[in-house]
């Protein structure tokens, strides 16, 4: 069983959730928008799954949670157990690693290409994978590259889009899980950030039928791979 943190309605797992299931895996979501304790520790979990959100790790007088999340995330990194952090789930276990987390200079949302670094080449989720591709993006929070990590992707726009810590533990920025159904929920829930950002929701949603049906075949790769990580270690 993994446990696996859900900051908003709008942002489940996705094709992380496919992978899990087709590899038997069960998956325990926490859910503290709505109330829920995040699990004081790991002892119960293969692996630890952290998705996305719209709140910032540097906001945890608001989101009192956010440090419970960080306690166990370094939970699972002292017990060497699988982490999958994803947008605010990379920056929060960046955060558990020792890096800040801070504003961008602009925000990153929509498609934009993601290049894969020469180590991606040789990572055990990464390899064989087509470079470069167009990635799903909705941040506007970046942060360098942890210490003892290793650089696995960039954007035009942000350095850090990709990262391995250890031989588990990975931060994906860009959203690789989403479905047609996530895409069209976020561009609806977060319409005022859109309009603040004068981006056009419509491009967003054209890019469901361009974009999309590749991304999620590479991340069904990946997130398959790193449940692999979860099989091979029970």
């Amino acid at each position: 069983m993994v446990y696996a943190l859900q900051h908003v309605a709008t942002e489940p797992m996705g094709g992380i959730a496919d992978a899990l299931i087709e590899r038997g895996i069960e998956a325990q979501y926490v859910r503290p928008f709505a109330g829920e304790s995040v699990p004081k520790s790991m002892s119960d979990a293969a692996g630890l799954v952290v998705m996305g959100g719209p709140m910032g790790v540097y906001e945890q007088d608001a989101y009192p949670f956010l440090s419970d999340e960080i306690r166990l995330i370094e939970s699972a990194l002292e017990q060497d157990k699988p982490v999958l952090g994803v947008c605010l789930g990379s920056q929060l276990l960046a955060s558990a690693l020792g890096a800040t987390v801070r504003k961008g200079a602009q925000k990153e949302i929509g498609w934009r290409t993601v290049t894969l670094t020469e180590a991606a080449t040789r990572d055990e989720l990464w390899q064989a994978v087509a470079s470069p591709f167009t990635a799903y993006h909705w941040h506007g929070d970046v942060f360098d590259l942890p210490r003892g990590a290793v650089s696995l992707a960039a954007s035009a726009q942000t350095a850090c889009q990709a990262y391995r810590y250890g031989r588990n533990v990975y931060g994906f920025l860009f959203h690789m899980e989403a479905t047609p159904q996530i895409v069209t929920d976020m561009v609806e829930a977060f319409a005022g950030e859109l309009r603040e950002e004068s981006i056009d929701a419509r491009a967003i949603l054209a890019g469901i039928g361009d974009h999309l049906p590749r991304l999620a075949e590479i991340g069904g790769t990946v997130f398959g791979r790193w449940a692999d990580l979860i099989k091979r270690a029970g």
